[in-house]
């Protein structure tokens, strides 16, 4: 992303947030959250769990990547220990759930600062490998630590209570997993408000600058690397709870190289594309798993032939969005909002 486009798209973001317009359609948004589970059907309730817990993941990257300019390949890895830190407190010492969230994205948060100590020296491709190397040892440390991880067989999870209700059910999660979701994405957006967000866009547009200006690089980096760790570790926890199992096959590179493409479809640098990028990536699987179903009768070998396309069609995405549109579906957006001038498009 070019650093005029990005600034006039943040600055274009900011203006449009406080309009009526903008107001009445986050209204109608809550609106729609509200009213979802008593129109949606169980596997479109588990879709929407799903979506949301993922959001919030790669609204962390987005913070980290999109608006920081540092590299991520280990997302995964930190859901990852978001996800043990809640079975094992939850399982084996009964700590109760309003505090292990917390705790698991303070714990990702804590490893995050510690992978992010080499971004002082290195960047781009090479922070990339710094990550990937953090993934690779946490997923071994998932798989071989047997004593607190279970190892392959991970650890089951008993389901999460609040206020002596217990969330046991899908439908009860969506609820819980959808506030925080909706807290996570205002927390991004008025994060890049503040003076921190500021020197986050400040080290992504122009590091040396940034640093000849007074802002310390290491500070401001560990502060997006824990910051983005913390989203992770939150998700990670949802996601422990909403399935009530972690296993190292839950969180696996592939899942990296996800939250990597939904933030360069949805559009780096934005909150908005964050979140379209992953409803876009979510429902990709979806999508092709019912074409599968609706070719099947017509051509049977059409579940062996299409399910390996999942990374296929993955990769695929970010070249075309690469070459055709590198800001992602957040600029399609605004590109549509701009072309119709009536309500409620009007800015």
């Amino acid at each position: 992303m070019r650093i005029g486009d990005a600034k006039t798209s943040y600055i274009a973001d900011e203006q449009i947030l406080d309009t009526p317009v903008r107001r009445a359609w986050f209204t109608a948004l809550l609106v729609l959250i509200a009213a979802f589970p008593l129109i949606g059907n169980d596997y479109t309730i588990y879709l929407a769990c799903l979506v949301a817990i993922n959001v919030i993941s790669a609204t962390g990257l987005n913070i980290l990547t999109g608006f920081t300019g540092q590299i991520s390949l280990g997302q995964a890895a930190f859901m990852g220990l978001g996800g043990y830190t809640v079975a094992v407190l939850a399982s084996r010492w009964g700590v109760p759930f309003i505090f292990t969230l917390p705790l698991a994205g303070l714990a990702s948060a804590a490893f995050g600062v510690l992978v992010g100590l080499p971004s002082l020296r290195v960047k781009g491709l090479y922070l990339a490998i710094a990550t990937l190397a953090a993934s690779v040892i946490l997923h071994f440390v998932f798989a071989h630590w047997d004593p607190v991880t279970g190892g392959i067989g991970g650890i089951s999870i008993p389901p999460a209570s609040l206020f002596g209700y217990v969330l046991d059910r899908d439908r009860d999660m969506y609820w819980l997993i959808m506030a925080l979701a909706v807290l996570a994405c205002m927390g991004a957006r008025n994060l890049f408000r503040t003076r921190v967000g500021r020197a986050f866009i400040a080290i992504r547009d122009r590091d040396i600058s940034a640093e000849v200006l007074g802002i310390d690089l290491l500070r401001w980096k560990l502060y997006a690397f824990a910051l983005s760790s913390f989203y992770a570790g939150v998700a990670g926890g949802l996601f422990a709870y909403f399935f009530r199992v972690v296993t190292p096959e839950s969180f696996p590179l592939t899942m990296s190289i996800f939250f990597l493409a939904a933030i360069i479809v949805g559009g780096m640098g934005t909150i908005m594309g964050g979140i379209l990028g992953a409803i876009f990536m979510t429902l990709v699987p979806e999508a092709l798993r019912f074409i599968t179903s609706a070719v099947t009768p017509f051509y049977p070998q059409a579940p062996v032939v299409l399910s390996p396309m999942r990374e296929v069609v993955f990769g695929l995405l970010i070249v075309l969005f690469l070459i055709f549109e590198p800001h992602g579906l957040a600029e399609m957006w605004r590109r549509l909002r701009r072309f119709f001038h009536l309500w409620p498009f009007r800015t």
